[in-house]
Formats: structure tokens, C-alpha cells, sequence
């Protein structure tokens, strides 16, 4: 596959309480992230190939059955409203599998779930998972799907979205809003091609506190393959919250 040149697109958000504070988790690239991120399984720091080298967070590298995470050390307060946003590259093999997940969790910085359909996250079960899928399992509406999964059970969909752009084969910033006040979970993407536009790809309703067992978690990454493959790698990511 030709080496990709990434042209980043700037997110504009909406008004929140983070406009004016320095992010709580701030990698614009992973560079000298190996003291403050905890990596399991196949989750790794690399240097990216191609015309952008720089450190990034890969989940998987492309082999079978593989499962990675990878938690920020520092917790986030759950009892306040927060914003994420991450740069993503799934890419590698046709079809693309399994796909991220995006999670706040209280099982600790060790926990790890299972391999392809489980995108990594299956059996941690005090967590919230918002799921980027690129492989059509039993229970998912496409290869091409966002979920809200509760209890790190990925066979039942809290709530589910199919975004207009692919997951898969091309680079993508999502961003996730959470308001406390109203429980309100939203989650963006954005294709990184000239001109395009962020859109609301899954809106649900979760009290992240009460679904994940305590007032503050860790929140990170999952990521798992199968019998189908993928690079699935993380370009950067932020994190604007309350610590705790």
C-alpha cells in the first residue's frame, strides 16, 4: 500500500467549560508517552512509516488474533462533563478487523479484553465502550459502524450509528463529548480530506459514574483482530476533564 501523507483538518467545538484550560491528556504525538501510558497486549508505541514519521499508538500490528490496550495513567472525574478527541488510522488488510474502542473504565490499567469480535474490551465489565467497527459480526448492523456498549459486552448494542465516512482504509478524527448534567454522550467524526465537515455520527444517554461502579475511571483504548487483520494505529489524542 502507498504511504499515506496525512493533512490534519481542525475540529471547531462546540462552546464547553475545557475552551479556555490546557487538556488534563494532551499526545499530540505519542513521543514520550511510555511513562505515562500503560500498554497491554499488542499495544505498542511505533514509528510511523511513510513521508510523516512520528511515534504512534498501535493497537494491533496486523496479526491474527491480536487484542491490545492502552490506558492514560492519570483518572478522569466522572462527575464532570469531559471531551476527547484522537486521530485514527485503521488500515492494512480487506477486509479491515475488528475495529477501536474508546473507554472509561474502573477495572484498572492493566485490564485487557477479548480478540475479534470482543474489539479488546469484551469482559471488562465495569466500563462504558464507544466502539469504531470494521467488521460485520453477528450482532452489528454493518462493517461500518459505531456502538455505545455497556458492561464490556459487545454482543448488545446500547446504542448504535453508521457515519457517512469509512472507518476503515483512510484516516478519520473522532471526538466524544460527555454532559454530565444530562447524561448526554456524543460522538463526532471526521474525514481528513480537504473540505469536509465533522458530523454527529451516535447520540445516547449513559450515566458513565453509575455504569462504570465509581466516580472516577481510566480511559484509553481497546483494539482487537481476528481471522481478519489490521494495522490499527492512534496519530494522537486528547483528553480535556477533571482529574481525580
Amino acid at each position: 500500500m502507498a504511504a499515506l501523507t496525512f493533512s490534519i483538518a481542525v475540529v471547531v467545538a462546540p462552546a464547553t467549560a475545557f475552551a479556555d484550560d490546557e487538556p488534563l491528556i494532551d499526545y499530540k504525538t505519542f513521543s514520550g508517552s511510555s511513562t505515562t501510558l500503560d500498554r497491554n497486549g499488542t499495544a505498542d508505541i511505533v514509528v510511523s512509516t511513510g513521508h510523516l514519521r512520528q511515534r504512534i499508538l498501535r493497537m494491533t500490528a496486523g496479526g491474527f488474533r491480536q487484542t491490545g490496550s492502552a490506558w492514560d495513567r492519570q483518572k478522569i472525574d466522572l462527575t464532570d462533563s469531559f471531551e476527547s478527541s484522537f486521530k485514527v488510522y485503521l488500515h492494512h488488510g480487506r477486509p479491515g478487523a475488528d475495529g477501536i474502542a474508546f473507554l472509561v473504565q474502573t477495572e484498572g490499567p492493566r485490564a485487557l479484553g477479548g480478540w475479534g469480535g470482543g474489539l479488546g474490551y469484551r469482559g471488562i465489565k465495569r466500563s462504558v465502550a464507544i466502539e469504531f467497527d470494521t467488521f460485520q459480526n453477528t450482532p452489528d448492523p454493518s462493517s461500518n459502524h459505531l456502538a455505545v456498549v455497556l458492561g464490556g459486552n459487545p454482543d448488545s448494542h446500547h446504542s448504535v450509528g453508521e457515519p457517512s465516512i469509512p472507518l476503515f482504509g483512510r484516516p478519520f478524527m473522532a471526538r466524544v463529548h460527555y454532559d454530565a448534567d444530562t447524561n448526554r454522550l456524543r460522538v463526532y467524526v471526521k474525514s481528513l480530506r480537504a473540505g469536509s465537515k465533522e458530523q454527529l455520527a451516535l447520540e445516547d444517554t449513559v450515566d458513565l459514574a453509575a455504569e462504570a461502579g465509581a466516580m472516577s475511571a481510566w480511559v484509553g483504548f481497546t483494539a482487537a483482530t481476528g481471522s481478519a487483520l489490521s494495522k490499527q494505529d492512534i496519530y494522537s489524542w486528547s483528553v480535556s476533564a477533571s482529574g481525580a
